[in-house]
């Protein structure tokens, strides 16, 4: 049988300027190692697989896939994978919201003026790291453990680990290694200077299944908890603006948000920029 299939560019500015997703919809009967098959054989960061809720309060379920495991929760692909969903034609069943299922449990979705945002969920691990950890994420980035001001675990699926230095600049300027003997996931972030566009400039690196370091372009899960983070520690307030995949080429950005009930929410643009069926 054939599938719909749809590769769409989330947080970008324009087309092609942010993170590719694919979405294959119709994915019953697609078993857990063909989905993670197709997704290598894409070679996207991530590709999802749309199926029918489980739970009567969502509206879809959904599953994701990197090139190397199955994620309870990525941001760019829950944007992505309800933006697919409603194109096709889906109804929300509550007013105004769109309601996902993943392996992270249930995740609201808003529409945004011309975005989409999400209720960014809880960490499954935060607080400070050890030592330990942040001279081996200053090892990775190839800088002094004296320029990371601060650091954090943001763990909500991924596994991110998080560390700021004292500008966008010095985030800019960082040349990882090439290769790390273990999985790791690192987020950076320091600030623009202010009165820009954009209020901070994040870069997210990960290990693929070879040990090679890999650059996300634009990375919903790690500004989620990375906002959590700064919120939370007076950083920032309200909402602000993040920019990412600066050094890939992309225009990536981020609007984050925080509400009067604490909650925060990551939000951008989703464009579809190709369809058709997989076989």
């Amino acid at each position: 049988m054939t599938r719909p299939f749809r590769l769409v560019d989330v947080f970008g500015t324009a087309p092609f300027t942010g993170n590719p997703l694919a979405v294959i919809a119709d994915a019953d009967g697609l078993s857990t190692a063909e989905m993670q098959a197709i997704t290598r054989w894409l070679n996207l960061s991530e590709t999802t697989f749309l199926l029918p809720p489980t739970d009567p309060a969502a509206d879809y379920r959904v599953r994701i896939f990197s090139l190397s495991r199955e994620l309870p929760f990525a941001g760019h692909p829950t944007l992505g994978t309800a933006h697919a969903w409603a194109e096709a034609g889906g109804v929300p069943k509550w007013n105004g919201v769109i309601v996902q299922e993943c392996g992270a449990g249930l995740v609201t979705i808003r529409r945004d003026a011309d975005r989409l945002a999400f209720a960014a969920p809880p960490l499954l691990r935060g607080g400070p790291p050890d030592e330990a950890d942040i001279a081996e994420v200053a090892a990775v980035l190839r800088i002094d453990r004296a320029a990371i001001v601060d650091a954090a675990w943001v763990d909500n699926g991924p596994g991110w680990i998080c560390a700021m230095l004292a500008s966008a600049a010095e985030v800019l300027a960082i040349e990882p290694a090439r290769h790390h003997g273990r999985p790791i996931d690192i987020g950076v972030v320091g600030p623009h200077e202010p009165g820009g566009a954009a209020a901070f400039e994040i870069r997210a690196l990960f290990t693929n299944p070879e040990g090679v370091l890999v650059e996300d372009p634009v990375t919903g899960s790690l500004n989620a908890s990375v906002g959590q983070w700064l919120f939370a520690s007076g950083r920032a307030n309200g909402a602000y603006v993040a920019a990412q995949g600066t050094r890939l080429g992309r225009a990536g950005r981020v609007h984050v948000e925080q509400d009067a009930a604490g909650q925060v929410w990551v939000g951008g643009a989703v464009r579809t920029l190709f369809a058709g069926h997989a076989l």
